[in-house]
């Protein structure tokens, strides 16, 4: 007989608990995940968009107000929700620390406010109101010995006027006032609180929000396929990534690579005495995920690396990649931390039908492995982050346990709040939102494989709707070393600035793989995978050769800096353009101050040509407005006429436009905020 699980009845109070519960019902409050299990995301600096409902029964005014804190600190503070209909309030708040923090939602009833509706409606209708004048008059009475400062000032200013008026008119005049309503906000005593759940909040830097990464294999910073690169060499390459607008250059693992099994070009399985073998094949007798690959440098100069990336703006993150080569010293130091076969021998790991013979993988549940496995684990984390890096690409983390990674997340961010997790995790949606509640900060996408105006609509729209809002933030690599998109095998150098733009205007995270930029795209026949692919051979590059788009990535990223309104993938909003290969969408600051609309052409090959409508609508303006336009591109003013215009986009000169709205009475010439 197998046990079941218990049934989970409701919760009956008796009248002694009946009586004390809270008669105002606070629900559905955003931001929040799994009603409070884990913390959702925000950014330094950003404003914190809070949603709930607020009801109670009976007809009296409520009040509410959203309270926070960081964790830990003892006082809270407070910024006013309000009503925007059918129960629903809403504020925001911004947080000034990067830090665990945490929320909650106050109601209480707004007396002053009950009494003034019913005020307003009697006078208005004719009723006498003799006596609700002294109702008033008490009121703000008691809110004189409440108040303090300015606001005690005006409350006391009205009792004088009310005292001293003869005019039934006159005392209703101030008992309405606008200024007296904001008075006696201020002057609430908020008696009789209902309190929501406390929820957590996880408080980022902005780099988890708006960053641009650029992907290279230190190897390869050479000039003959028969020299290893070194750090000193990825120095000297420093101000052109840095000139390309990137603040962010991601190292595939650096570590000791294994020779047991080791793969060969193009990953043959038999490597040649000259071939250097994969950098995921981790470890060897010059140690494991603790150690630098000796051609490359030592300590002392990735430190030197990482002081000189930052002098250029530049931040350093690495692969964290959890698995061995056959070589790598834990398999002899720890044989338990890893599952063995009954013959002997180990499994090495599979992804069928690839096979990965030169790597195999820790099993995270061994009884030698709890805890030792996990510590030893997050001290090489740790170990990275005392030399300089805040930034970590964490490869396939889905193939790793969930746990694991709440702690070890939570611990390395304990000790140093500024690390960031980058989640490699192509898999499931479930999964890649659980992992984005456990605590990544960042993750790859879809984005990739999302190819035409309505899957692209479509995902971004995803993206900027709960509970993907709240717990994911979408990093669009628009190709990576292990993936080499049928899109850009075809599609020739416009196909390269279609996804540049898609990516680079779609999300405030973005990033691309070394070759990118030189339209590099031959692939092994009928895969989406590189012909003689990086991961298994030196690969040095003209990176000023003939047909590269360097020009343009680098105007993008200008782009990007200059505009607030995409430094994040919240305010995507797609607008109507007449044809179906165009993609058309607007992105925003809550103010409006910045407003910049994209086209995007999903075809590489052909012109096309659309009428589109500016939203105007957006501004409060009719149909028949003037409006000012920029291209972003190239600089290039005009005046727009009207809601409907038209567009004719042709890729083999740029398949994209990027324009800032401005709308009449704003001078567009003023910089951005002013």
């Amino acid at each position: 007989m197998t046990d079941r699980p218990a049934t989970r009845e409701p919760a009956q109070p008796n009248l002694e608990q009946a009586l004390n519960l809270p008669r105002i019902a606070i629900e559905s409050t955003e931001p929040t995940l799994d009603e409070g299990r884990f913390a959702a995301k925000a950014t330094i600096g950003h404003p914190v968009n809070v949603r709930t409902r607020i009801f109670t029964d009976g007809h009296d005014q409520l009040a509410a107000a959203v309270c926070w804190r960081q964790k830990g600190e003892e006082t809270w503070r407070r910024a006013r929700l309000k009503p925007v209909g059918n129960d629903w309030w809403e504020g925001s708040f911004t947080p000034t620390q990067v830090a665990l923090h945490e929320f909650r939602i106050e109601a209480w009833w707004d007396l002053y406010e009950t009494f003034r509706q019913e005020l307003s409606k009697k006078y208005g209708a004719g009723v006498p109101v003799g006596l609700e004048a002294e109702e008033g008059r008490r009121h703000v009475e008691h809110a004189v010995k409440r108040a303090q400062g300015e606001t005690r000032a005006v409350l006391e200013d009205a009792m004088n006027r009310i005292h001293h008026s003869h005019l039934i008119e006159e005392k209703i005049s101030v008992l309405l006032s606008p200024e007296i309503a904001a008075a006696m906000e201020a002057a609430d005593p908020h008696e009789h609180c209902s309190y929501s759940a406390t929820y957590p909040l996880d408080v980022d830097r902005t780099r988890a929000l708006f960053a641009s990464w650029y992907e290279l294999f230190p190897r390869s910073e050479t000039d003959s396929p028969e020299r290893h690169g070194t750090f000193a060499d990825v120095i000297r390459r420093l101000p052109a990534i840095r000139d390309m607008g990137f603040d962010v250059l991601y190292f595939p693992p650096i570590h000791p690579i294994g020779r047991k099994h080791r793969k060969g070009r193009n990953n043959s399985l038999e490597a040649g005495p000259n071939d250097p073998g994969s950098p995921y094949a981790i470890g060897s007798e010059e140690g494991g995920h603790d150690a630098i690959h000796p051609e490359l440098g030592s300590f002392e100069d990735f430190r030197t690396l990482v002081e000189a990336a930052a002098e250029h703006g530049l931040e350093i993150a690495l692969d964290f990649a959890i698995q061995c080569s056959p070589d790598h010293p834990w398999l002899k130091e720890h044989p338990g931390w890893f599952a063995w076969r009954p013959d002997g021998s180990i499994k090495y790991a599979e992804n069928p039908p690839k096979k990965y013979q030169d790597i195999v993988n820790v099993d995270f549940y061994a009884e030698e492995s709890k805890p030792a496995l996990w510590e030893a684990l997050r001290d090489v984390v740790w170990l990275w982050v005392q030399n300089g890096v805040k930034m970590f690409r964490v490869d396939n983390p889905h193939t790793k346990p969930l746990p694991f990674w709440e702690w070890l997340i939570a611990d390395i961010r304990a000790r140093d709040p500024d690390v960031l997790f980058l989640a490699e995790a192509f898999t499931r949606p479930a999964m890649m939102a659980r992992l984005g509640k456990v605590g990544f900060n960042q993750s790859y996408t879809y984005f990739t494989w999302r190819n035409t105006k309505q899957e692209m609509a479509e995902y971004l729209t995803e993206l900027n709707r709960a509970p993907l809002r709240d717990c994911y933030r979408p990093n669009f690599f628009v190709n990576t070393p292990d993936i080499n998109p049928f899109f850009l095998q075809t599609s020739g150098r416009p196909g390269f600035l279609i996804r540049a733009a898609l990516a680079t205007m779609g999300s405030g995270l973005w990033g691309m793989y070394s070759g990118f930029e030189l339209c590099e795209g031959a692939p092994v026949p009928g895969k989406e995978e590189y012909l003689d692919s990086e991961k298994y051979e030196i690969r040095p590059r003209n990176y000023h050769a003939y047909g590269n788009i360097v020009w343009e990535i680098a105007q993008l990223n200008r782009i990007r800096r200059q505009n607030p309104a995409l430094q994040t993938h919240l305010g995507f909003q797609e607008y109507a353009c007449f044809n179906d290969n165009i993609l058309y969408f607007g992105k925003r600051t809550a103010d409006l101050s910045n407003f910049i609309l994209i086209a995007v052409s999903m075809d590489p090959i052909n012109a096309q040509e659309a009428h589109f409508e500016l939203p105007l609508w957006e501004f409060g303006l009719p149909d028949s407005a003037q409006t000012y336009g920029e291209d972003l591109m190239n600089g290039h003013r005009w005046t727009w006429y009207g809601k409907t215009q038209f567009m004719r986009i042709e890729p083999w000169q740029l398949p994209f436009g990027i324009w800032r709205i401005t709308p009449p009475g704003r001078d567009p010439d003023l910089p951005v905020g002013q």
